[in-house]
This record gives C-alpha cells, sequence and structure tokens, in this order.
C-alpha cells in the first residue's frame, strides 16, 4: 500500500480503489480460515462508481473485515486513536478513511462534511447509525447522522444485515475467534429527501431481518 500511495493520490485520490482492493484481499486472506461469508442480495449494490451511502448493524469487530468483501470502495468512520494502530491504522489513513473524534462537537460536523463532499463526487460511505459495537447483542437506536448526508446529497441508502459477526467474535472479546458463518444481506437501495423517513425505513429493514433469524433489537 506505502508503494503504491502516491500513484493511488496522482491518480484516483477520492475513491482509491487499488488500495481498497488490497484491504478486500486482507480482509478475505485473514478470516477464511476462520470463519465463511455468506452474501445475499448483490443485485442491489449501486454501482461500484456510483456514490452512495451503506449503513449495517454493528456486531463486532469482524464487521469491517465483513464488508470489504463486498468489493465497493467506500469510506467509513473511525475514531481518531484507531489510526495510530500500526499497520492497520496507517492502511485506513491511507484508504483514505474518516478519523472522528466522537465528543468533539467540531469533529463531528467536520466529519459530515467530509462525508457529504465525498458522496457527491461518487464516492461511497459506510456508516454504523448504531455508533458503536452493541454491548448485550441487541441492535440499538440509529443516529440520523448518515441519513441526513443521503437526504442532503441525493444519493442512495443501502441498508445491510450483518448476522453472526458477534457471535464468532464478540465486543469486548476481540481475542476470540470462534469458527462459523457470517451472513450479509444487502437490502434493496431507499431513496429519500427526508432524513427521518431514510432512517426509519433503513432500521426497520435490518431490524425485521434481524427479528427474523431470531436476534434481538432494542
Amino acid at each position: 500500500m506505502l508503494a503504491i500511495q502516491p500513484f493511488v493520490l496522482l491518480l484516483d485520490k477520492n475513491r482509491r480503489r487499488a488500495q481498497h482492493l488490497v484491504n478486500k484481499v486482507w480482509a478475505t486472506l485473514s478470516t477464511m480460515l476462520f470463519y465463511k461469508t455468506e452474501i445475499e442480495g448483490w443485485e442491489n449494490l449501486p454501482a461500484a462508481d456510483e456514490g452512495a451511502v451503506y449503513v449495517a448493524n454493528h456486531q463486532s469487530f469482524l464487521d469491517i473485515y465483513t464488508l470489504f468483501q463486498l468489493g465497493r470502495p467506500f469510506k467509513f468512520i473511525s475514531k481518531t486513536s484507531n489510526f495510530l494502530i500500526p499497520i492497520i491504522g496507517w492502511s485506513m489513513y491511507m484508504t483514505g478513511h474518516i478519523p472522528l473524534k466522537r465528543m468533539d462537537k467540531r469533529s463531528q460536523l467536520e466529519c459530515l462534511k467530509t462525508c457529504m463532499k465525498l458522496v457527491k463526487e461518487g464516492v461511497s460511505v459506510l456508516f454504523f447509525p448504531e455508533g458503536t459495537r452493541t454491548t448485550d447483542g441487541a441492535m440499538a437506536a440509529f443516529k440520523k447522522g448518515a441519513f441526513s448526508v443521503a437526504a442532503k446529497a441525493g444519493v442512495p441508502v443501502v441498508p445491510i444485515t450483518l448476522i453472526g459477526s458477534g457471535k464468532l467474535m464478540p465486543n469486548g472479546l476481540e481475542y476470540t475467534l470462534r469458527p462459523g458463518v457470517i451472513k450479509m444481506i444487502v437490502h434493496p437501495p431507499i431513496r429519500s429527501k427526508n432524513a427521518d423517513e431514510l432512517c426509519n425505513e433503513s432500521r426497520k429493514v435490518i431490524a425485521e431481518t434481524l427479528i427474523k433469524h431470531g436476534l434481538p433489537v432494542h
């Protein structure tokens, strides 16, 4: 990634597709020996060059590794301290992911402005609208930031349900990785100029899918 970074910045500064491909290969190879990923709804994915807001429930540290396997060059938001982690943090920086100081209102506003700019330029952004990983296995309420970005930028929201990652690596037990299957369901894109409507519809489709698979929702 370091070797190709100058060329990426020169030729593909916003999407950074080459760096995202490295992330995808890295994520796939580093997890395939431990768990299998099943993906439903490939047909619902927007084109790779179409800006969209992806939203998913957040159960585990494995969620990002799993979502990379969609093959879409999205950016995701992560707390600033994660960018300091050797190797992982450096790759996040080179791929152009978005840092956030969680308790800093100014940082939150800058983060949303960055997301807005990216999606308007055709770069997709991934949000975990719960704000953090679940602590009890149940999906929490959604924050509205992701949906405000989509509504104002006029891009679709693509809801994604993740099933099983919390069992394989529960929040707080990152040293544990159990074998098994993670299922990822990509739902049809939702379009609206109303952020509340986008939020409610996205949460509804993800919640209904979780409940259908026997998982709790707050």
